[in-house]
């Protein structure tokens, strides 16, 4: 009985206890907590997948060969991308750069392209090296302006294999040469310093011919001028004659004597076309031929005796043309002294 009686004690401690369990469960997750701890799971996610997101504003420059070997003096390609924000401003080399051991050849880039809050740049550097290395490495920095701050990005080094034309000699052995005595094509160009001596040469010949013959090729430029300017004059001046006996008319009789008076100024270097009849007619020393012309053309255009008959007006023309040739012929004489 005694046995039975604790038995029955025990299990009612063991009912009592799980029972005290079960409510403190209950009481400590009731179930009107659940949405809010949903609601606040969802807000906090962003802020942790953001605090596992990796940092893409800090990628390194990429630089690599786009042929894994090269000869000596042979070009290669270098290609170097960069992967950045937009905001960034980034420089690329230049060709004042150290591209040691290589040798700057040339260059093409391509413009930035952005695509989904990233920013690409991408250069294509042609180089050539003339080093002996069996392995050489090349890595251009990249140069980002931050505000007055200019930082320096270390770029990823490349490296290119090169590959040897010669077998390598081995010790006291001296390779064998092979001669090569055929002509190659070379192109044709221009002897800029043949022929600027060559003109050179020439204008000094020709100046010392100038200096040697200045005097004769003066005169005779001279008196090319003054054969050119007699035979136009004598044109004109048959011109007006001829228009003068068709129409009869004294503007042309004028026109004729002040185209004589001109004439004789530029042949002379004087100024008689500013004299009048007595004036020239003294400067000539009183020339007879001279003088009846004159008289006869101021009496037809100053005097208004105009007659009908043509041999006094034919006359003074004559005299005046013949006096013109006369003056012409003495000037080339006294040219020839």
């Amino acid at each position: 009985m005694a046995k039975q009686m604790q038995g029955n004690r025990a299990d009612k401690a063991c009912h009592s206890e799980c029972s005290e369990e079960s409510d403190f469960a209950n009481r400590k997750t009731p179930a009107h907590w659940l949405p809010r701890l949903g609601l606040l799971l969802l807000w906090a996610l962003p802020f942790l997948a953001s605090a596992q997101a990796p940092n893409l504003t800090d990628t390194i420059p990429q630089g690599r060969f786009l042929r894994p070997t090269v000869r000596v003096g042979e070009i290669v390609e270098y290609e170097l991308t960069y992967r950045h924000a937009p905001s960034l401003e980034v420089i690329f080399p230049d060709s004042a750069a150290d591209y040691a051991p290589f040798e700057y050849v040339g260059r093409r880039y391509t413009p930035t392209r952005t695509r989904r809050g990233r920013s690409l740049d991408r250069t294509v550097y042609r180089l050539r090296t003339f080093a002996l290395d069996s392995v050489q490495t090349l890595a251009l920095p990249l140069t980002i302006l931050r505000g007055r701050d200019t930082l320096t990005a270390p770029v990823t080094p490349a490296r290119v294999r090169l590959v040897r034309t010669a077998p390598l000699p081995t010790p006291g052995h001296t390779p064998a040469l092979r001669p090569n005595t055929r002509l190659l094509p070379v192109e044709a160009r221009f002897n800029y310093p043949f022929w600027l001596a060559g003109g050179a040469a020439l204008l000094l010949a020709g100046g010392g011919v100038v200096l040697g013959f200045r005097r004769r090729l003066r005169r005779r430029y001279r008196r090319y001028r003054l054969r050119k300017n007699h035979a136009y004059f004598l044109a004109q001046y048959a011109r007006h004659v001829e228009r003068f006996t068709l129409s009869r008319s004294l503007t042309n009789m004028e026109r004729a004597i002040t185209l004589w008076k001109n004439y004789l100024s530029a042949l002379e270097d004087n100024a008689i076309n500013s004299l009048t009849t007595k004036e020239i007619v003294r400067h000539y020393q009183n020339d007879a031929d001279l003088s009846l012309a004159l008289h006869l053309t101021d009496r037809v255009i100053y005097g208004n005796q105009f007659t009908e008959e043509e041999t006094e007006t034919d006359l003074a023309f004559i005299l005046l043309r013949d006096f013109a040739d006369r003056q012409y012929s003495r000037v080339l004489e006294e040219m020839a002294k």
